[in-house]
């Protein structure tokens, strides 16, 4: 899955035109849910107090005039013709933004990067660097403090996609079950909504944990009946009502609303912004579909039909001034059908509620892997659908809140206000990036991306503003929930690179480590011993108090760095990088593991098995290596085997070998006086190449092995090889012990009274109160060992 998802961005060049529709029509239930429920509720929010519907018409015609050119200016000329360009690897969304600004320019502050990564296939930049860099670029990357605002920048914006992950199913049910009102008295309606409403949130995220894919299949058949439902609505009130109501379109009608209304007209643009609400989503599900079948499906289909749906509503509201009900939808449905319009309906709500809910496991799945985000458990629902996740504390969390607002706010106009506020700022968010995108990854002029700012910036601020004077009618839900989600991810995000940096500086030398043995009352155990740390070269602090604590430790050591790369996907065949730590008689080795921030990691089963055939693969590549070098040397195998010239040498060990592919990969560096073997990152590091890419000459080197052909191969394998491929095969069979750093971290005297409260109070409570280490890499407790360690930051 990840090779596939790692070239969508190619492949979707090369789809046929009936791939791209089928995609398209699939797109419908999983991008356009909740931008094609809108039409329930943007006319109810937009005259529920500041504005009322009037003889003259000016107030609908010039509320219909505001949603046409917001839908068409920023769904359309924004999103679908601009922002679907900015990709990652054919991925969407905030992150993708942030790690393709992150490969064009050093703003990134993930800990562990190495030059290595930059050899990955889908690190690919858009366009080759030019050689006179921009100002903008020299400038953020001279100021830290532009780094941690950009970060702050991203964490705010994914805080806001959360918060209308729990609006969206408050707001979209509740005006399709409000569609009741028709068909009951008041009385009883009033009472009927809200236990109705609560039951279908409850059941809706009761099931979330079955996964999408069961039901997946009638997702996409809702939406396009919805869809062919408002537009066939549109059209009969259109035709049966005001023909003439298309000469609202023209921007003249903005003008007179806003004439006529002035600041109470300036204030209900917060209820006509919902219009757009699920725009990002065209962006952020990118990578399921593909640009062209999203782009079809919403100029095609979505577009039309919800111009249609908004005319239509406007064109009835034009000719009945005086109703018995408030705006809504349904009074503009025709009696004889509102019963399935009702239906059809609450199920397109539940289909745009499931779309935003499964958008928001994903965003925080991807915020935990990129290291802000406490440790929350992911369930892959799904084994043959990528992506399809399922967190059992957010969704529980996010049921109790969305039933809390529901039953709170008790109305479309509260709801709506904070759902529209959320939006903006998501909105506001993605322009900013996208304007450095343009910069840093496009190369094109700073006006340029100067007038898309200011363009469609301005549209945004203006519907920002107005949602922002709603702070006390509900637009303060998503502020509160902003700060204090993005206080908990800053907090943990800045508490992970601090333990980084403590234990960068506190590692352990390779000499003390080949120093332990016998004399020293050392003992070696069979089997197989992972110790896990952050660090990419040199023994992390933990080993050492482990070995102080217990004198012994396994006859396989490795040393597992799991690591994330600012990619969307690594591919399977450039995952694992393996090298050895020491000797070839010590037998240890040290392990990278490469994912992206929207890969699914493996479980602990088929990860060690894989780990131990990425160590034979390497021990085969490694023993090769050497006696190609003793056709031109006259070392002998003994003496090199007991040498640590090929620490910090790392492998590219690939766990696909196809017909004319290179079954290894090694990455050379070409300096002046040396050719060295590995990565140069990881040859000898120092704290600062460790952060920092080395700028050197770089070629690939491919070494290919055919596994047909072992006979071959082992007469060039000699008899030390046999016995290190004997000993770890042995060492699996003896069992494996997973060596984890139990943490405890603190602020050091004299930090100031902000970090001292950040890091005793704040991480250490979420540290107890969320999943450990163990559970995120899912170790079996019988395996577990954990060493406590107290790291002063």
């Amino acid at each position: 899955m990840d090779l596939e998802h790692g070239k969508c961005w190619d492949s979707s060049k090369k789809d046929s035109w009936k791939t791209i529709l089928i995609l398209a029509y699939q797109s419908l239930g999983v991008v356009y849910g909740d931008l094609g429920i809108s039409p329930l509720y943007v006319y109810k929010s937009t005259f529920a107090e500041d504005i009322q519907h009037s003889n003259t018409n000016e107030e609908i015609f010039g509320a219909l005039s505001f949603v046409f050119w917001t839908l068409t200016l920023v769904p359309l000329f924004k999103y679908v013709f601009i922002v679907l360009r900015a990709d990652d690897n054919g991925e969407g969304g905030t992150f993708a933004l942030y790690s393709s600004i992150c490969r064009h320019a050093k703003v990134s502050l993930l800990p562990n990067r190495q030059v290595a990564d930059e050899a990955l296939s889908t690190y690919k930049l858009e366009q080759p660097p030019e050689k006179n860099s921009s100002r903008v670029k020299m400038y953020l990357e001279k100021h830290k403090f532009l780094h941690t605002a950009l970060l702050i920048l991203v964490l705010l914006g994914t805080c806001m996609v959360i918060g209308d992950g729990l609006l969206t199913p408050a707001i979209s049910v509740f005006s399709a079950v409000s569609g009741l009102e028709f068909f009951m008295s008041k009385e009883h309606h009033q009472y009927a909504v809200i236990p109705i409403t609560c039951f279908i949130i409850v059941c809706l995220f009761a099931l979330q944990h079955y996964g999408t894919h069961r039901v997946g299949f009638l997702f996409a058949p809702v939406v396009l009946i919805w869809l062919l439902c408002i537009s066939a609505l549109g059209l009969y009130n259109i035709i049966h009502w005001n023909s003439h109501v298309y000469q609202a379109l023209s921007p003249y009608y903005m003008f007179k609303f806003l004439k006529k209304t002035r600041k109470r007209g300036w204030m209900s643009l917060g209820g006509i912004l919902l219009c757009i609400t699920g725009s990002e989503a065209m962006f952020a599900d990118l990578g399921h579909f593909s640009y062209a079948a999203i782009q079809i499906a919403f100029t095609f289909l979505v577009y039309p039909a919800l111009i249609l749906a908004y005319m239509g509503q406007a064109a009835y509201l034009s000719k009945h001034h005086e109703t018995n009900y408030q705006i809504s939808f349904f009074v503009s449905v025709p009696e004889s059908v509102r019963w399935p319009v009702l239906v059809v309906a609450i199920l397109a709500s539940i289909v745009g509620s499931q779309a935003i809910i499964s958008g928001t496991f994903s965003i925080i799945n991807q915020s935990q892997s990129l290291g802000c985000f406490p440790r929350v458990k992911v369930v892959h629902t799904s084994d043959k659908i990528h992506g399809q996740i399922y967190i059992p504390e957010v969704n529980w969390l996010l049921m109790i809140l969305c039933i809390a607002v529901t039953i709170g706010f008790r109305d479309t106009k509260h709801i709506g206000n904070a759902s529209g506020l959320a939006v903006m700022t998501v909105m506001l968010v993605t322009t900013c990036l996208t304007a450095l995108v343009i910069i840093l990854c496009w190369h094109k002029p700073p006006i340029l991306a100067l007038c898309f700012l200011l363009f469609f910036g301005s549209i945004e601020l203006l519907y920002f503003s107005a949602s922002l004077t709603k702070f006390r009618e509900g637009a303060w839900l998503p502020i509160l929930l902003a700060l204090l989600l993005t206080t908990i991810m800053f907090v943990w995000h800045y508490a992970t690179i601090k333990k980084y940096e403590f234990d960068l500086h506190n590692k352990v030398s390779l000499e003390w480590l080949l120093a332990l043995g016998p004399s020293l009352g050392i003992a070696r155990v069979p089997g197989i011993g992972l110790v896990f740390t952050d660090l990419t070269s040199g023994i992390p602090a933990n080993f050492s108090r482990f070995v102080t604590n217990l004198p012994a430790f396994h006859r396989i050591l490795v040393f597992v760095c799991v690591k994330s790369v600012p990619v969307p996907h690594v591919p399977p065949a450039e995952r694992y990088l393996v090298g050895r730590v020491g000797p070839a008689a010590h037998r240890s080795y040290r392990c990278i593991v490469r994912y992206g921030y929207r890969d699914v990691h493996q479980d602990v089963d088929s990860f060690e098995s894989e780990l131990v055939d990425r160590l034979a693969d390497f021990i085969c590549y490694d023993w090769y290596k050497t006696d190609r070098a003793n056709l031109y040397t006259d070392d002998s195998v003994t003496s090199r085997s007991n040498e640590s010239t090929s620490d910090g040498r790392l492998a590219v060990i690939g766990t696909v070998s196809l017909s004319g592919a290179p079954a290894y990969e090694i990455e050379e560096t070409l300096q002046p006086a040396s050719v060295s073997g590995g990565f140069t990152s990881v040859e000898s590091v120092t704290d600062v190449i460790e952060m920092e890419p080395v700028r050197a000459v770089q070629r690939r080197v491919r070494f290919a092995i055919d596994d047909q052909s072992h006979t071959d191969a082992q007469s060039e394998i000699n008899l030390q090889s046999e016995q290190e491929l004997e000993d770890l095969f042995a060492a699996q069979q003896a069992g494996t012990a997973f060596i984890l750093g139990h943490s405890h971290v603190r602020a050091k005297q004299g930090s100031s009274l902000l970090k001292r409260l950040a890091v005793n109070f704040g991480y250490n409570f979420l540290r107890r109160n969320c999943r450990g280490p163990d559970v995120a890499l899912k170790v079996p407790p019988v395996s577990l060992l954990e060493v406590g360690m107290v790291y002063v930051v």
